[in-house]
């Protein structure tokens, strides 16, 4: 089993900041789930802001969420705080 979400908060461009509970953190990218069904609604930046880690996996208020294995296994692993920078061209 893998780790799960301890902690989430939203970045630029429908980017996920997350640690996990074996003390390891990384940078998911939701662009790629925002034309899909219940995801469509993350497409409002503000409300895409709301996300929350719960019950280990991250969550938003309308009950979408993205299973913690597939955050761990697809999120660029970090090793220092540093920002998520995005180039102007994409």
């Amino acid at each position: 089993m893998d780790p799960r979400v301890k902690e989430v908060k939203p970045e630029p461009d429908y980017h996920l900041r997350v640690t996990f509970t074996n003390g390891e953190s990384g940078i998911y990218d939701c662009r790629p789930l925002l034309d899909f069904g219940v995801f469509k609604e993350l497409q409002d930046v503000d409300y895409f802001r709301l996300v929350r880690a719960a019950n280990g996996t991250v969550t938003w208020p309308h009950e979408q969420d993205i299973c913690p294995d597939t955050v761990y296994l697809n999120c660029e692993k970090t090793t220092d705080n540093r920002q998520l920078t995005t180039s102007p061209h994409g």
